[in-house]
């Protein structure tokens, strides 16, 4: 049976946790990002208001069946710069996916790499998922490579795959299996 709470898993330099209300002004700063609230769920207003409820949609994935959502944070200050989750949607078929988001001050740090394995390793360690997929955008060099760096394997392009926007978008198929 899958985890009826989310953990707080360390290693690789990071910490995934829950989200908290103090981890507000970091969704609320990526509120102008040009990607992060296209592919996601984050507000595009930059209110309070908003951040807060964007943190208890977090929350409700589990209870929803949605899955995991974790805040990626610095283990010395508990700083959020980021979230990763574990998408459990398709668990009775044995497969989760994955995704990620850094605040942009944090990229080019090695926090996306340290989170996707962190979360992967946690995961494929589960009974139920027995594949984690993730989506990458074809031009999205830096998080291909992250997915290839955590051991992901390239598997093809699905053609017009996701509205992303007011467009259909390719993405990049990767997956990985328990014990790669």
């Amino acid at each position: 049976m899958l985890p009826d709470a989310i953990p707080t898993l360390t290693g690789h330099g990071v910490v995934l946790r829950p989200f908290a209300e103090a981890d507000a002004p970091l969704v609320q700063s990526v509120a102008d990002d040009p990607l992060i609230p296209l592919i996601t769920t984050v507000p595009t207003t930059g209110t309070r208001e908003d951040a807060l409820a964007y943190i208890a949609r977090q929350h409700d994935r589990l209870r929803t069946g949605a899955g995991y959502s974790f805040a990626i944070a610095d283990p010395s200050t508990d700083e959020a710069f980021g979230q990763v989750g574990v998408w459990t949607s398709e668990i009775a078929q044995g497969r989760a996916r994955t995704g990620y988001w850094i605040a942009s001050p944090f990229r080019r740090r090695g926090f996306a790499r340290a989170a996707l394995a962190s979360a992967a390793r946690w995961a494929l360690g589960l009974e139920e998922i027995r594949r984690l997929e993730l989506h990458v955008e074809p031009w999205n060099e830096g998080s291909w490579r992250t997915a290839e760096a955590c051991g992901f394997a390239r598997e093809g392009l699905l053609r017009s795959w996701e509205q992303v926007g007011d467009e259909r978008r390719d993405m990049l198929v990767y997956s990985r299996l328990p014990g790669e």
